[in-house]
């Protein structure tokens, strides 16, 4: 290498470490005072490292790196710093200014250890099957079927998830007693996650107009706050939004989804009974037949309600005196972690912090606020990302969710805690028995994280096996976003 191009790319690495430390101090005053486990301390400081490095466009210094044989800084991740440093030794060295010092093995991949050790805390023993940690919806079935839970221990599930949205407390208890008999018989206890259902944006009640059953494109549409459905327009289809918060603050041009997205439309005119909206997409020819209990998203509406509802407070009281960790639903901001982890102290006051929590990341504002989310919440217990897949596809538009995904994959790494992969993982094969080739790239893929949810099905346990297969084998090629470079045997 020339001494020319050693000395600039020295500088630039030179000037880039001091410019992360420098950024990352700014980043981390707005976390003061939320990192109260001295545990989570040295990886809140490598996260505010990988922001600060992150806000650089560093592609031309990568592709320079490459070229000489060095690090392209592509991992980094988990060990910022030390990887800027182990670089700069390299190329001080290079440069004549001494022999390259090193840090050793252990210190460098600290950050894996405590990922791995984190999500063992939130997960439970990994089981022998698997290179992830699997967590899987129990159906209401499971509250009076004692087989269904031994059969998931047998299996080597890691985790199950109870689903507050459905059933009662009587039928949760149930389940807990069928996971606490399965430990008993198998000497194996799988972890118990309880999913606060947050508030509900669904359809109500629905008006059809005389003769017209489905809406198709370019139809126009009444969505009416909540029992003001025949204040609409009567020339119009009609329907109830139960979040009456939501259709309060619409806008013109807002897009309003209906049903996973299945219904798009946007906001034509707003009344004092709710909005006007024409429909920009939907199913071609048929149309679609609007149902009540469709979920309902507003991705350009700036509204605020509290993640944490009446009827979560009430599982709640529940969930923190039987579940290991809380699934919290729409979490949207700091001010959500804080206001749960409030309501968890009064619960449990003390020992709150040993209970585990999942922010499902859903909307936009949950991407945006995610990184001082993290921080509150993994800064006072153990804490784990879902990617919430469903809702934040539609939130954020299906283009974009597969770089968001990447995204929040590097967060949680940089963060060092774990991420679950969820939403439709071989949704197919767990409802036909037959996966399709796209499920199947995907739920491979999933392998770079460290859990992965399935839901319900007629063909769950044959999904189990199955995925048990896929991922020891992908295990061998992909470490996060590292490949393993094993021995090709295919050729």
């Amino acid at each position: 290498m020339a001494g020319s191009d050693v000395t600039r790319l020295l500088c630039q690495l030179e000037e880039l470490r001091a410019g992360v430390v420098e950024d990352a101090i700014e980043i981390a005053r707005q976390w003061e005072g939320y990192v109260e486990r001295p545990e989570f301390a040295p990886s809140a400081e490598n996260f505010s490292h990988y922001l600060a490095l992150r806000r650089r466009d560093i592609r031309s210094l990568q592709r320079d790196l490459m070229v000489h044989g060095l690090s392209s800084l592509g991992r980094a991740e988990g060990r910022v710093l030390p990887t800027l440093d182990a670089l700069l030794a390299v190329l001080r060295a290079l440069d004549g200014k001494g022999a390259p010092v090193f840090q050793a093995n252990a210190s460098f991949f600290a950050g894996e250890g405590r990922l791995a050790a984190r999500t063992t805390e939130l997960f439970g023993t990994r089981s022998p099957h698997s290179p992830i940690h699997l967590l899987v919806t129990a159906p209401s079935e499971a509250a009076s079927d004692e087989r269904f839970m031994l059969r998931l221990a047998d299996l080597g599930v890691e985790a199950v998830r109870i689903n507050c949205a459905h059933d009662d407390p009587d039928v949760w208890a149930k389940m807990i007693e069928h996971v606490e008999g399965a430990a008993a018989k198998t000497g194996r206890r799988m972890k118990i996650l309880m999913d606060l259902a947050g508030p509900k944006i669904r359809t109500g009640e629905i008006r059809k107009v005389k003769g017209l059953k489905r809406v198709h494109v370019d139809d126009r549409l009444a969505i009416t706050l909540p029992g003001r459905l025949q204040k609409a327009d009567e020339n119009l289809p009609a329907v109830e939004c139960t979040l009456g918060e939501a259709v309060a603050a619409t806008k013109k041009g807002d897009r309003v989804f209906i049903d996973d997205g299945k219904l798009e439309t946007r906001v034509i005119g707003v009344e004092p009974w709710g909005i006007v909206v024409e429909v920009h997409a939907g199913p071609d020819e048929d149309g679609y037949k609007l149902k009540a209990e469709k979920g309902v998203n507003f991705p350009d509406t700036d509204f605020s309600v509290p993640a944490l509802t009446h009827d979560d407070r009430e599982a709640l009281a529940f969930a923190a005196h039987h579940a290991d960790g809380i699934e919290f639903s729409f979490v949207q901001g700091e001010a959500d972690v804080a206001e749960l982890q409030d309501a968890l102290a009064g619960e449990r006051p003390d020992d709150w912090r040993s209970l585990g929590l999942v922010l499902k990341i859903e909307t936009l504002r949950a991407v945006r606020n995610l990184p001082s989310m993290l921080v509150r919440a993994a800064g006072r217990q153990p804490t784990a990302v879902m990617i919430a897949r469903g809702d934040l596809a539609v939130e954020i538009g299906f283009a974009r969710l597969a770089e968001i995904q990447e995204e929040l994959l590097w967060l949680g790494e940089a963060a060092q805690i774990p991420v679950i992969w969820a939403t439709q993982v071989l949704e197919g094969l767990l409802r036909t028995g037959i996966p399709t080739r796209g499920e199947m790239t995907d739920a491979a893929m999933a392998v770079r994280a460290e859990c992965v949810m399935l839901n319900k099905g007629p063909f769950l346990f044959q999904t189990i096996t199955e995925l048990d297969r896929l991922w020891s084998r992908m295990d061998e090629h992909i470490h996060k976003k590292t490949p393993q470079l094993r021995r090709l045997t295919s050729w």
